[in-house]
């Protein structure tokens, strides 16, 4: 018995470290959807769009953009250690073995771009390489360096110190919401066929290679997306050093103090970035882009928009983990558990199946046109099917598809992949 407690307090932890996962991929599905999974719009109506539309579009922004991808890539570098860290029970250095496992990421990830250049999967192995080389520093040296990328210091060094002006005179987009925290749709050059008019090997093509390349270029020249993510990777590693999942379920008051910490953080970036600039449209972006001078408070003012969507994934991340300690509350997000624990291909049936939706190749020609609110309902009745299907998938089968190819992967040996009555038993001891 004392076996079985030890067990259930374990997948505790990782229950409801995979009820957030899925949590975090519902919010990844409905921005992408409102995205159109980065292909573009060629059937635009003359008719302005409806108020339920602009709503959603302003919903979307203001609350989903950015904030759970962030929380998605956190949960990444939480993985990483929670690996390590089962490994190093046994007396194994796991490093080789994750590089060869990160490998295999990215392999993955570049079939997952085939369909949309979206996919983020391939920039998470190269993290989880970065991951494996800070691995043996200390907290205070990763939290360091996670402050660093927080505050846009690799943004200022690819500006260049001497390109930074104090004049206050900043340039504005003509548009009021940011662009997505991790990814930002592009145009091809004018010498390059329109992407909705290819075929599927034609679109793969593109996706690997000009879109891939400008997406790099908005992740690490154009914009600090990409250093946040990685430095995301670190905080999730970090806090799993510092065994806060472990304790989780029984520090209540601790969970709560964190929400209104976080929510309290966001609003304080929020507003000071608002008295600096009320306009709050700085277009950094394109002044990178252009090479121009770049006004001082525009970074700031830029690291103040990037934080304050850290410290509100905290806060959505911390929200979820609090009302999942309510036994009432608790029956209901556990629907979110089955879909995280197949994480890896329900979010690579996401790209699959937007990628069919929005292509030339596939329904692109009804489905371009349709506005926020559409595309909205769309992603979510996408999501509950994923659920459904999820819910009984994993009933029986201990992994995702996909999860269980990398897993069988990385030890390059097959994985025991069905169910066996003892772990149902432990389960049916969980709930």
């Amino acid at each position: 018995m004392k076996e079985i407690e030890i067990n259930t307090t374990n997948l505790q932890r990782i229950t409801v470290i995979d009820a957030l996962r899925g949590f975090a991929l519902l919010g990844v599905i409905l921005m992408h959807m409102i995205d159109r999974f980065g292909y573009e719009i060629t059937n635009l109506s003359n008719s302005s769009p409806s108020t339920l539309d602009t709503y959603v579009h302003w919903f979307s922004n203001l609350v989903i953009r950015g904030k759970f991808i962030s929380i998605f890539s956190f949960l990444f570098g939480l993985s990483f250690f929670i690996q390590m860290e089962r490994a190093s029970k046994k007396g194994i250095d796991f490093r080789s073995r994750f590089l060869w496992r990160m490998l295999l990421l990215c392999i993955i990830g570049l079939i997952g771009t085939s369909f949309t250049y979206l996919d983020i999967l391939s920039i998470y192995a190269l993290f989880g390489v970065i991951l494996v080389f800070l691995f043996p520093l200390k907290n205070w040296m990763l939290m360091l360096i996670v402050s660093l990328l927080l505050i846009g210091v690799p943004g200022v060094l690819l500006i260049g110190v001497e390109n930074i002006k104090t004049e206050s005179v900043i340039v504005h987009s003509s548009v009021s919401e940011q662009p997505e925290t991790v990814f930002m749709p592009e145009t091809l050059p004018n010498n390059e066929p329109a992407l909705s008019n290819l075929n599927y090997f034609q679109t793969a093509k593109e996706n690997l290679t000009v879109k891939t390349i400008n997406k790099l270029k908005f992740q690490f020249l154009h914009s600090e997306t990409g250093y946040l993510v990685l430095a995301l990777f670190i905080l999730g590693f970090v806090v799993g050093r510092l065994r806060f999942f472990e304790q989780v379920h029984i520090r209540k008051k601790r969970n709560l103090i964190l929400f209104f910490a976080f929510t309290l953080a966001t609003l304080v970036f929020i507003l000071t970035a608002r008295m600096i600039e009320p306009d709050h449209s700085v277009n950094l972006l394109k002044l990178r882009s252009e090479g121009a001078d770049v006004p001082f408070i525009a970074l700031v003012v830029s690291s103040l928009q990037n934080l304050s969507t850290i410290t509100m994934s905290g806060a959505l991340a911390m929200g979820f983990i609090t009302l999942y300690q309510v036994e009432g509350i608790r029956k209901y997000l556990n629907w979110f558990t089955p879909y995280g624990r197949m994480g890896l291909t329900n979010y690579e049936m996401q790209n699959v199946i937007g990628a069919f939706l929005f292509s030339a190749w596939g329904l692109g020609s009804y489905f371009d046109g349709k506005g926020p609110a559409f595309l909205f309902v769309l992603g979510l009745l996408i999501y509950i099917i994923q659920i459904v299907i999820s819910r009984y998938w994993m009933k029986h089968f201990l992994y995702g598809p996909l999860e269980w190819c990398w897993r069988s992967g990385t030890y390059l040996k097959w994985q025991l992949f069905r169910k066996k009555a003892n772990y149902k038993k432990v389960e049916m001891v969980l709930k």
